[in-house]
């Protein structure tokens, strides 16, 4: 076990750093920031004082390794447009970006689990067909366009739901509906086919011949020898919200990061950017690590010291 978290971590260093590697290389072909930052009759001599003041006057590959240097100490300079530390300017969005995830996971497994035991146990009836397409439709509709529709008919026509920012929970309802409709339909089809191959098996059928009760069945037995399939997915659930949040937030204008990250890409803020990848990919990798540790708890036969 601690051979294979020893290993994981490496993987975590090496993922990180080719990802805000990837970032800063792209990034810089957007443009020149400091073309943002000053006016149109700002003097020469002024454009390049900012130029050498915010660290860009330099070759790229030079700026590369300075920027290699600091991030190690976890400095990923000064933001362009906020005029403070990158990263703190990062963590403060953190907190909402997290709050609409667990909504989004919340509601994921409130509506899934029994959506696709109904699909299973009722498979060839009306409710059984209704859920699979339900299903389909969940997972074909794109994003940007279920949240424009949501807030037309929530927002603007019936006025019950606010339609952007971050407030109480009704400012949730929408942004957590819309960044979990394709995670619904998707682990809906998960459960459904993990409960028909589950049921299937001959210790349902010794239960059913116990006289033991569906509900009990499905709890007991069910459920619980069909859950490894749903944690796997687990870790790319999370990778989808968050790139998910990114078109949801900018929807909604909900001040997380995947907010951050597209106001930061369009305004060429590379501090922000780089330190929001550095976040992002930290926090899906740990993820993964601990989706992987569950493992070992659902099926003890699992072993890692391989």
């Amino acid at each position: 076990m601690t051979r294979y978290i020893l290993l994981r971590l490496a993987y975590l260093v090496l993922a990180v750093w080719a990802l805000v590697t990837l970032l800063f290389f792209l990034i810089r072909l957007s443009g020149d920031p400091i073309a943002l930052l000053v006016g149109f009759d700002t003097t020469p001599e002024r454009i390049a004082e900012t130029r050498r003041q915010y660290g860009v006057d330099l070759p790229v590959h030079e700026q590369y390794v300075r920027f290699v240097q600091s991030a190690v100490a976890l400095d990923f300079g000064r933001s362009f447009r906020y005029q403070r530390d990158a990263l703190s300017v990062v963590w403060e969005r953190v907190p909402a970006t997290v709050e609409l995830g667990l909504a989004a996971l919340l509601l994921t497994a409130v509506v899934a689990f029994p959506a696709g035991i109904v699909g299973a146990v009722r498979r060839g009836r009306l409710s059984g067909f209704l859920v699979m397409v339900g299903a389909l439709v969940g997972q074909s509709v794109p994003i940007f366009w279920l949240a424009i529709m949501l807030i037309l008919l929530f927002s603007v026509h019936l006025r019950l739901l606010p339609s952007f920012g971050r407030g109480g929970p009704e400012h949730l309802i929408l942004p957590a509906v819309t960044l979990s409709s394709f995670l619904i339909a998707r682990q809906a089809r998960l459960i459904r086919s993990g409960m028909i191959e589950v049921l299937g098996q001959d210790y349902i059928r010794t239960a059913r011949a116990k006289g033991l009760g569906e509900l009990v069945i499905i709890g007991r037995h069910g459920l619980r020898n069909m859950m490894l399939p749903i944690v796997a997915v687990l870790g790319v659930d999370v990778s989808f919200l968050i790139g998910g949040s990114v078109i949801t937030e900018t929807v909604f204008a909900w001040p997380g990061m995947g907010h951050l990250m597209v106001s930061s890409v369009l305004g060429r803020d590379y501090p922000v950017v780089q330190a929001a990848a550095f976040v992002i990919g930290v926090g899906v990798v740990l993820i993964n690590l601990l989706v992987d540790m569950t493992y070992r708890l659902l099926d003890p036969r699992i072993s890692f010291d391989t």
